[in-house]
């Protein structure tokens, strides 16, 4: 049974209860009432002086009580009635927006997650659970949208090496290349490459899901970041800068040391590759609320519309700089995936006087 049915047949059973305790009560009531004008007449009340107590005046008292009662049990009907339809009215008023919702509903469930419940301009609570829905509807259709994406950013990434490696292999046997080192080389290389991309998904998935194992011990910060300016200084130097690294030498976080070197690292790769020839600087601070790491250069910054994006998963402003690289795409999103996985922050922004600015912000106090 609908809503819908239910409310109207609640109403209209109320209305009829107080329809049907009216018209059992109206006899008592007006025959009592009767009573007492007629024992008035008799004993030469008001009515004395007109029709006496006899035959008549008894009859015509009875016709008047039951015509009395007759029309009060109608109006109770005609109120039964008019509460009836107007309960009718109201289920109906209550039931259309749930019914809208279940519509809405329905259509997210058969894949329609645009679709939004039409309800969020009500002011009651209504409209707020008409909302609620729609966030939750954008919500999905944003998680879905991002899946896709997800998925044709692995194939994008995927292929690439995979062909190099097929038509290489390929070539090889069909006698086009020679059997030598060189080709080799070429598919070792692309085979690495897949590699670093099945880690770095693997690294992710494992941080984004609370599982990313991670051995947490007081780390000092002197010594990872200069064993990642110079794990890193080549690279810079070979592209025509340099790395700084600027730290008090007794500021310790409580990190797993690999994970969070790992990540900073994402972020110096990164610089090298996106300000070649530009100096870059390391460094650790402690604030307020816990101590931020920060990887500045010197480059051309990041345009307004990637900012918001440069997180995501195999987004990269310059594609053909970076599939050339041999990158996976996955650094900085794995730089945010440990962060979160140590409880910490992520965030990027331009300097006031050029350049790009990454920097994670750990919790807690030193040491």
């Amino acid at each position: 049974m609908s809503l819908r049915v239910r409310l109207t047949a609640a109403f209209a059973l109320v209305a009829l209860l107080t329809a049907g305790a009216v018209a059992l009560a109206t006899p008592s009531i007006v025959g009592r009432g009767f009573a007492l004008v007629e024992g008035s007449d008799a004993t030469g009340g008001p009515q004395g002086g007109g029709r006496g107590p006899g035959p008549m005046a008894g009859a015509h008292a009875q016709q008047v009580q039951q015509d009395t009662v007759i029309a009060l049990i109608g109006v109770a009907l005609v109120a039964a009635a008019g509460a009836s339809l107007l309960g009718f009215a109201l289920a109906r008023s209550v039931a259309r927006p749930l019914g809208t919702l279940e519509e809405a509903a329905a259509a997210i469930a058969a894949g329609d997650l645009a679709r939004r419940s039409g309800l969020a301009e009500r002011s009651d609570e209504v409209g707020s659970l008409g909302r609620s829905f729609d966030t939750l509807a954008a919500s999905l259709e944003g998680a879905e949208e991002a899946r896709r994406r997800f998925l044709q950013d692995v194939v994008h990434e995927l292929k690439t090496p995979l062909a190099v490696i097929d038509a290489t292999t390929s070539a090889v046997l069909d006698g086009v290349y020679a059997h030598d080192d060189r080709h080799l080389d070429t598919i070792r290389g692309q085979a690495r490459q897949l590699s670093r991309i099945v880690d770095d998904l693997r690294t992710i998935g494992l941080a984004e899901s609370g599982g990313l194992p991670l051995r947490m011990a007081p780390t000092p910060l002197a010594r990872l970041l200069s064993e990642i300016a110079s794990a890193f200084g080549a690279a810079a130097a070979a592209a025509g800068g340099s790395i700084e690294v600027s730290v008090p030498g007794d500021l310790t976080v409580r990190a797993d040391a690999d994970r969070l070197r790992q990540a900073i690292a994402a972020l110096v790769d990164n610089a090298i590759r996106h300000a070649p020839g530009s100096p870059i600087v390391v460094e650790a601070t402690l604030r307020t609320r816990g101590t931020r790491i920060e990887v500045r250069d010197g480059g051309p910054g990041i345009a307004a519309a990637d900012l918001p994006h440069v997180f995501e998963r195999f987004y990269q402003a310059d594609e053909s700089r970076d599939r050339a690289a041999g990158t996976s795409g996955l650094g900085l999103s794995i730089a945010r995936a440990i962060a979160d996985a140590h409880g910490a922050t992520v965030g990027a922004s331009n300097g006031a006087t050029g350049g790009a600015r990454f920097w994670i912000d750990l919790p807690g106090s030193a040491g």
